[in-house]
């Protein structure tokens, strides 16, 4: 028996935020769907002090790569399509045990 982890980083930019209590706002609402819907652990990992830019790291944990890179890349597309902040960047890594 594997277990995967798999390892999302998107970096995102909110280019009407003006102070970091408006990206916050933005940032929670990303952070809250994308758990309730994917069950996945997910948070800031960087930029916490930039007011339009923010790097957050997603990570999930599955037997097979195959549902790794299928559920991030759905992640990918749901926090896309929420149109809360655009994507500059994506990376996904996968570590078996």
């Amino acid at each position: 028996m594997s277990m995967v982890v798999g390892v999302l980083t998107i970096e995102l930019w909110f280019p009407g935020t003006h102070s970091l209590k408006g990206k916050r706002k933005l940032l929670q609402k990303i952070i809250e769907r994308t758990r309730s819907r994917y069950n996945v652990s997910i948070a800031e990992v960087s930029d916490n002090d930039l007011w339009q830019r923010t790097l957050i790291g997603i990570s999930v944990v599955s037997n097979g790569t195959d549902h790794i890179h299928s559920t991030l890349d759905n992640i990918t597309n749901f926090i896309t399509n929420l149109h809360v902040g655009e994507v500059i960047s994506t990376q996904v890594e996968s570590l078996s045990f």
